[in-house]
């Protein structure tokens, strides 16, 4: 699954993509719906596949996120309130952690806030990780660094074009 159609061109067509839209509330209830449609999804792996902004200038490339953040909900409000915020989700074996909010991040002061728990930065990760585990489905989640969550960000659709090319190649290789 990918948020939008130009990060999944070039998977290859004989395999299902869903399209979800951008954001968590799309990827979340996307996912959650084709999940639904099994009658066991803990046969299935939801492969997350999409761009994301470095956090650091030293990453570029291609990411499998070991955890994955909520990095938008105010979880220390929620911890006070008696609950269990689930703002931090482990999703496989690696170390790179992927921080997933709805904000946009090109401010240096919100990317270097963000820098200091995470290493990449998307807006989809977070949420698919959370319906597929709450379904009993597998998750992967297989970002590409398409800029550096700075002011560069707001050429994303310039910039998706050589994401989406490794990321099919990545598909290709593993699935």
């Amino acid at each position: 699954m990918a948020a939008t159609e130009a990060e999944a061109a070039y998977v290859p067509r004989s395999l299902p993509v869903l399209v979800t839209g951008i954001g968590k509330t799309a990827a979340a209830t996307a996912v959650a719906r084709a999940l639904a449609a099994y009658d066991d999804p803990s046969d299935v792996v939801v492969v997350n596949l999409g761009t994301a902004g470095a956090l650091h200038a030293h990453h570029a490339g291609l990411f499998e996120p070991g955890v994955v953040l909520n990095h938008d909900i105010d979880a220390a409000a929620i911890r006070s309130l008696g609950y269990d915020a689930r703002e931090r989700l482990r999703v496989g074996a690696g170390d790179v952690v992927l921080a997933t909010g709805d904000v946009f991040v090109a401010d240096p002061a919100v990317r270097d806030r963000l820098a200091r728990q995470a290493d990449l930065v998307d807006m989809e990760g977070y949420a698919v990780a959370f319906a597929a585990q709450q379904c009993g489905a597998a998750v992967r989640l297989v970002k590409h660094v398409s800029d550096h969550a700075d002011e560069g960000a707001r050429d994303w659709p310039t910039l998706v074009d050589r994401s989406a090319r490794a990321l099919g190649d990545w598909v290709v290789e593993h699935l």
